[in-house]
């Protein structure tokens, strides 16, 4: 019945098993940056909506994103192109922790009884948030059976 739990247990291990990581947090995307202490890059997860389906299997739409510190650079731009920061690397960095993370979920699914959307979405985050974030929102639906409540149980 913790479906919800093994979910975000399953996603942390991935996320902080990733050598690019430096901390795995969870909650409202809004509120991602609001603590202090949080290391980057780092990937958020956030559950955030939910179904019922025929009494059988939960479904949960799952976002999970990575981000890095945008890191300015002060000298006068000479390149518009490609500026003075680090946007372009927090892209490619991030993109590449999610691509990983992806990759070992849909490869480990069936394994832990999850079957997953084929083909999940990226966002992208530029300069967002309270630290200036870079970085990739990864959306996808997920579904886990419900196999501890049949539905002969669900009135007592």
């Amino acid at each position: 019945m913790n479906h919800y739990t093994q979910l975000l247990y399953y996603i942390k291990q991935l996320a902080e098993a990733d050598d690019l990581v430096n901390c795995v947090t969870k909650g409202d995307l809004e509120k991602l940056d609001n603590d202090n202490s949080n290391t980057y890059p780092l990937v958020h997860i956030n559950v955030f909506a939910g179904a019922f389906s025929n009494g059988s299997t939960n479904n949960f739409d799952v976002q999970v994103g990575a981000f890095a510190k945008r890191d300015i650079n002060k000298e006068v731009n000479t390149d518009k192109f490609w500026r003075q920061d680090n946007e372009v690397d927090n892209h490619n960095e991030t993109n590449a922790i999610l691509n990983r993370l992806w990759l070992k979920m849909y490869r480990d699914f069936e394994e832990n009884n999850i079957t997953a959307s084929e083909n999940p979405t990226l966002d992208k985050v530029s300069f967002q948030y309270a630290n200036l974030l870079d970085g990739w929102i990864l959306n996808f639906t997920v579904e886990m059976p419900n196999d501890i409540i049949s539905l002969c149980d669900a009135g007592d």
